[in-house]
Formats: C-alpha cells, sequence, structure tokens
C-alpha cells in the first residue's frame, strides 16, 4: 500500500508531519489502528478486505513482499492473517519509519524486515529473497510507468507458485508477460485489483 496520488495528498491535512490513521481488517491484530506519514494514498478498507478475501488462505504460513509499502498496510494485514514473515520495501524515509513503528506497536518487530530502497533496484538486487516470496503485495504510484517495469523484473523472478498482487488505477493496463498471467481482476470505483500467477 502506499503510491501517491496528487488528489490524495491535496486532500490531506497540509500540516507538516500530519499522521493518516488506518486499521487492520482481519485476523489476529483485526481492528488494531496504523499510522501513515502524510502524503501516502492508503488502500481503502473495501479495497485490502476484498483482496484477502479473494486470496482466503493462501496468505497462511507464507512469506510475502510487500512493495512500494508506504505505510506497511498490505503486508501487516497479511502477517495478521498468517502469513510467515513479510519485506518490505519503500524508497521515501517517512515511510520506513512508519512501518517500523506499526511493526513494533504491533509487535510483528521479529516477522518483518523493513528495507529503504528503489522497488526495482531492490529487484535487481535481491533475486534470491524474490525467489523465497510466495505472496507478492504491489500498490505503486497510480498511472506510473515504475508498475511495467516492476512487474517485468517480478516476471523473471518469481518462483512457481508465486501469487502476486497488484493494487493500480483501473484505466491502467498491466503489461504483457512472459510467465505472469492475469488470473482475475476486480475493479472499485478508480480502483483496480488484479492477481497474477507463472
Amino acid at each position: 500500500m502506499g503510491g501517491e496520488e496528487p488528489s490524495a495528498i491535496r486532500n490531506r491535512s497540509s500540516k507538516a508531519g500530519s499522521i493518516a490513521h488506518l486499521r487492520v481488517a482481519g485476523g489476529e491484530l483485526g481492528g488494531r489502528r496504523l499510522s501513515a506519514p502524510a502524503g501516502i494514498r492508503p488502500t481503502q478498507g473495501l479495497v485490502k478486505e476484498a483482496i484477502f478475501n479473494m486470496l482466503g488462505p493462501a496468505v497462511e504460513e507464507v512469506t510475502v513482499l510487500d512493495l512500494f509499502a508506504g505505510a506497511g498496510a498490505l503486508g501487516i494485514e497479511a502477517l495478521s492473517r498468517g502469513s510467515a514473515t513479510a519485506t518490505f520495501v519503500d524508497d521515501r524515509e517517512a515511510a520506513v519509519r512508519v512501518i517500523r513503528r506499526n511493526l513494533n506497536a504491533l509487535g510483528l518487530g521479529e516477522r518483518g524486515s523493513v528495507v529503504r530502497s528503489d522497488v526495482t533496484r531492490w529487484l535487481t538486487t535481491h533475486p534470491d529473497k524474490v525467489k523465497e516470496a510466495s505472496l507478492v503485495l504491489l500498490d505503486p504510484p497510480y498511472n506510473d510507468a515504475i508498475l511495467q517495469y516492476a512487474l517485468a523484473l517480478l516476471d523473471a523472478l518469481v518462483a512457481g507458485g508465486t501469487t502476486v498482487v497488484v493494487e493500480h488505477a483501473h484505466r491502467q493496463r498491466l503489461p504483457r508477460l512472459h510467465r505472469l498471467q492475469s488470473l482475475r481482476q476486480r475493479r472499485y470505483g478508480d480502483t483496480a485489483v488484479s492477481i497474477l500467477a507463472p
């Protein structure tokens, strides 16, 4: 979760350092509050619940990558619903600080690791980490070409049986990939959720 969107940023408080609050939707930590730094477009609660309803038991006991992680809400949701571990990658210092704060506040510090890095650079330099993941969650900035680059790298790197979940603007077409194929897509207003697998 966590792409920036100008309209969303304009709708937030302009006070420096303002913090938005959201909640874990389900699992053992359901209802607990999360912090999100200003300027982050949080995944709507309806969309987040829909993602995890579609995944069902596929989140249990798996290794998760949360890319463009923002506040870490998607990866934390996976941990709450039974995932074993999660790695959160975002290139913004404010996001990294908030993810660490959220993990520690929820007692998830030992199950989550947080990396400050450009996502495509991290994917390129950590192919073994990508291959270990069974579930990859992406919520990049809407209508940004970086999604195509990230998906092209994942297409080459993910192991067989990996599930890739992409939150994106519904008008943004996903690139045609060699291995990753769309299993289903759902639309929620201006947002689409696509589930891909090799």
